[in-house]
């Protein structure tokens, strides 16, 4: 069943936030800024107060320019229009959902990335981004708050012959409180997506140091890690194996980051959790070994039932979440079953939001204050 249902979420990530038609220009409000997420300096792409987004490309030789949306480009999308000056500009049909969207230009056939716009690692490949800022951003904006760290690690892992990488973010003080241990929550991305993600497009770090600086978290440690999705190409999720990265993980990580940080090292100061199909791999890891984690959180990547956790697992949290444009009632159900079963459970619906970024940043946000408690 979370097999099926991660596969209906894949098949309509971020469909709807592109039409292929042009804006109704008499509707769209002339307030359009530069988007966050551009290079420095660059004007273009454009968000406006209302969601709508505008692009603008220089490509005087072009024969056709398409701003395409989502995981491994979804049809349709947003024509641009070929100026005389050779620029090519388009606004996309309606407004956008809120928060962080993948997207690439289709020219004459080719895949390319917007020049004006950063890059995000998503759908196996480096994509452009862009942000349409949401109604609820103060909680993972860059604030004058301690700021905690995010460094990058590489830790030997024999299973697979090679070093790996890892990004550890520690909160802030961790430098100067040198006798302070902290429990390790294990945050996972999605398909398509690598370790980059949760501290690029999920802001996880600017959550962690906005709660933390407010008083609403015990500060603790992340650890975001690759989890081995892209071995799996789009329509063969059903056959991939958690099986390897599961070694990797609790043979090789967390050994490491014990080792190396100021951790807690025990089952109940650690956490797993995990976006789509990271939450598909914290499913079956916490699963397989309820010896390692006590807190659970599948965001966006399917439920728990008391069935499976009879007799094998205890947690004492099991988080539940998602958009309330992909399965809300699924979830709400789940964690009334877990709490009738005698779990704790707690479930999550961001509203007006789909698989998407922002509805696992709100996640996050309502996750972290449950967690070690």
């Amino acid at each position: 069943m979370k097999i099926k249902m991660l596969a209906v979420a894949f098949a309509t990530v971020l469909t709807s936030s592109f039409c292929s038609a042009q804006a109704n220009q008499s509707a769209v409000i002339e307030d359009f800024k530069p988007s966050t997420c551009n290079q420095p300096g660059q004007m273009y792409p454009q968000v406006n107060s209302q969601g709508y987004a505008r692009f603008r490309v220089i490509a005087p030789n072009a024969q056709s320019i398409v701003v395409s949306l989502g995981l491994g480009g979804a049809k349709g999308g947003t024509p641009l229009a070929k100026a005389e000056d050779g620029s090519w500009m388009g606004t996309t049909a309606g407004p956008m959902d809120e928060g962080f969207h993948y997207y690439h230009l289709t020219i004459d056939g080719g895949v390319f990335n917007d020049p004006g716009a950063m890059n995000y690692y998503g759908s196996t490949r480096w994509e452009s981004g862009i942000e349409i800022p949401a109604h609820d951003k103060d909680f993972y904006a860059l604030k004058d708050v301690p700021h905690g760290n995010v460094q990058q690690i590489l830790f030997p892992s024999k299973s697979t012959n090679t070093s790996r990488r890892a990004f550890v973010y520690t909160p802030a003080g961790y430098d100067k409180n040198t006798k302070t241990k902290y429990p390790v929550l294990y945050l996972q991305h999605g398909w398509g997506e690598d370790e980059t993600a949760w501290s690029n497009q999920g802001h996880a770090n600017l959550i962690m140091d906005n709660l933390i600086a407010e008083g609403k978290i015990k500060p603790f440690i992340i650890v975001m890690t690759y989890g081995m999705t892209n071995d799996a190409k789009p329509g063969t999720i059903g056959s991939f194996s958690y099986v390897p990265f599961q070694t990797v993980l609790v043979d090789e990580l967390i050994p490491y980051v014990d080792a190396n940080f100021r951790t807690i090292a025990n089952k109940e100061n650690r956490a797993m959790a995990g976006l789509s199909m990271g939450g598909m791999e914290t499913h079956a890891i916490t699963l397989a070994r309820p010896d390692v984690f006590s807190y659970y959180a599948l965001l966006s990547g399917g439920t728990y039932n008391p069935a499976e956790l009879k007799g094998k697992a205890n947690p004492k949290l099991i988080f539940i979440s998602c958009g309330s444009r992909e399965n809300p009632d699924m979830v709400k159900k789940a964690a009334v079953t877990l709490k009738e079963a005698g779990y704790n459970a707690v479930s999550f619906v961001s509203e007006n939001t789909a698989h998407e970024f922002l509805t696992w940043r709100r996640s996050l946000k309502e996750v972290a204050p449950l967690l070690f408690k």
